[in-house]
Order: structure tokens, then sequence, then C-alpha cells
């Protein structure tokens, strides 16, 4: 007897079809969430906006917002790939979203890659509305999109492995702190809106080995100095890049 029209066909759905509906799934709450909505859209604009305006720090010589607009464009990325990522995985770890999702026929690597894909997908639209804004403020920025695109890359694994590491290892409510704290403290003292040659030079050899202090002086040697390719920096990113999703997948608790 052939099978009928309504005849039930129980299986999984392909996979790249499964990771596409849970990318966009994920996409979706993570734009409909005001505290997000903060951390990666509000907070940067705000910034960038507020600094290059006000003659309020001493960023050298310069339009303020050639100096500005790379270190945002960096604390962007951390705020989507590292603070919110760390947020989000955290809550929904305690409250057994990544248990269920772990017993569906998605595998767990799928999962992993379907966030990853979800922060890259916010990440463009964040620096597509940040370059705008830079470039209403003037902003006239240099060097190679690659050299600008590698950095990015590499800072987005460097932050995404470091936010699964600790979602994955702390509860969520001491990860909704330290994220936040982390967030705050990198915001101040990695190079994103204060030059790291105003901290004493003692502490400017530690800060520059920071992600964020890599990313944003990084990505201000391309942009504001026409830089071919920062390796120093990129070096740093792709060892934190290495260090962080491996102690990631080491470490991660899916419950």
């Amino acid at each position: 007897m052939s099978a009928g029209t309504y005849t039930p066909r129980p299986g999984a759905a392909p996979l790249p079809r499964m990771i596409a509906a849970q990318t966009a799934l994920e996409t979706r709450m993570l734009l409909r969430n005001g505290e997000q909505l903060l951390l990666t859209v509000i907070i940067p604009t705000l910034l960038l906006v507020l600094f290059s305006t006000v003659d309020v720090v001493d960023t050298g010589a310069g339009d303020p917002v050639d100096f500005l607009a790379p270190g945002i464009l960096a604390l962007a990325v951390m705020s989507t790939a590292f603070t919110g990522q760390a947020i989000a995985t955290g809550f929904e770890r305690r409250y057994g979203v990544l248990k269920r999702l772990g017993a569906s026929p998605l595998p767990r690597w799928a999962l992993m890659t379907s966030k990853t894909l979800s922060v890259l997908v916010t990440e463009v639209l964040q620096i597509a509305l940040l370059t705008a804004i830079a470039f209403a403020l003037g902003w006239s920025p240099e060097g190679s999109p690659l050299a600008v695109l590698l950095l990015l890359v590499l800072g987005t694994a460097a932050f995404s492995g470091l936010g699964l590491l600790m979602a994955g290892t702390l509860k969520a409510e001491a990860t909704l702190a330290a994220a936040n704290l982390v967030f705050l403290l990198l915001l101040v003292g990695g190079g994103v809106i204060v030059p790291l040659d105003r901290f004493p030079d003692a502490a400017q050899s530690v800060l520059g080995l920071l992600p964020v202090s890599a990313l944003s002086e990084g990505l201000r040697d391309v942009l504001q100095h026409g830089a071919a390719m920062p390796w120093g920096e990129a070096g740093i990113l792709a060892v934190w890049a290495a260090l962080g999703l491996g102690a990631a997948a080491r470490f991660f608790r899916w419950e």
C-alpha cells in the first residue's frame, strides 16, 4: 500500500536546516532582549557619539572619532560574543534549556555552531550601525578590509570561548555579575576609550595582553594608521581564542 498524503514521516530534519532554524531562533531571542540590546547597541552607540563630540578624554592628535571608532567596534564584539553570550547561555543552562536541547536531534556541536552564527549575525548588524554613525561623525578609515575582518573573527573567537567558559562553569547569577564586571573593567582599562599610553608603563605591558586591548589596538593600527596587518595583536587574539575555546570544550557543563 502506497503512502498517503498525510502519512507521518518521523525523523530529524536535515542538519543544515536544523542549524539555520536554531540560528534564527537564537538571533531573534537576542534582539528581543532589552538587556542584550543595551549592551550590544545602546551603550556602544552612546559612547561613540558622546566621546566623539565632547572633549572629555584626550585621544591624542587627530579627530577623536578616528581613535574612538576602532575601539568601539572592539567593544561591540566583546559585548556580543562575551558578555551577552555568557549571560544568555548561563541562564539557559540554569533553567535546563541546554539540557533539553542536548537531548534533541540537534547535536551539541551544532548548537554551539548556531550560537556562534547568531553572534556573527548580530555583530554584522552592530558593525554596520556603528560604522554608519562613525561616518556621520566624520570618520575616515584607512587600511585593508581583510585585515579588519581577520581581527574581528579572531576577536569573536576569543571572546566567545571565554564567554562560554564562564557560562559553563559558574552559576547563572555569578555569570551575570562577573560578565558585567569584566565588561566595565575592560571598557575602562582595555584601550577602548582611554589610550593605553595614559596608563603607567608597568600597567601598559599587562593591559596590552588583554583580548579587548589587542583587538582595539589592532583595529586602530589598521583603520587609523593604515597598517597592513598587526601580527602581534592578531597573535594575542589567536592565543586567547585557542585557550578560551579549548577550556570551554573541556570544562563546559550542560547542567
